[in-house]
């Protein structure tokens, strides 16, 4: 059975791995990206794997948190680091990390987005 094209416009987040919506084999690649997003032992749980959509609900979950977490070592870099001894060069580095890091995560999380709508729009 071949499933027919769509005309689905790619948005600017659409991730380079991932074909595109309705291109043979394009919900195997969405399916696989995600599992490069989540920890290994939820990319092998049954129910993920069968449902792309549960994949995607989880990867958002999963990057939301990693923003978070990526924000607020941002925030709490220069209290915190000069304590444990780190040199102000140090310090400058890492807070430059974790602000190119959020903003990395954040496309991330367009991306997912974008995936997740796709596969709901193709399951409807």
């Amino acid at each position: 059975m071949t499933m027919p094209l769509t005309t689905t416009r790619i948005s600017t987040d659409w991730p380079c791995q991932v074909k595109t919506p309705g291109s043979y084999d394009w919900e195997r690649s969405a399916t696989k990206w995600l599992r490069e997003l989540v920890p290994a032992r939820y990319a092998s749980y049954p129910a993920l794997i069968r449902h792309p959509v549960l994949l995607a609900r989880h990867a958002q979950i999963q990057v939301q948190n990693e923003i978070r977490v990526a924000r607020t070592a941002l925030q709490t870099a220069r209290a915190d680091l000069p304590a444990l001894g780190m040199p102000e060069s140090v310090i400058e580095h890492t807070i430059k990390l974790y602000a190119a890091e959020v903003m990395q995560l954040q496309h991330i999380a367009r991306s997912v987005r974008a995936v997740s709508q796709a596969l709901i729009d193709h399951g409807r």
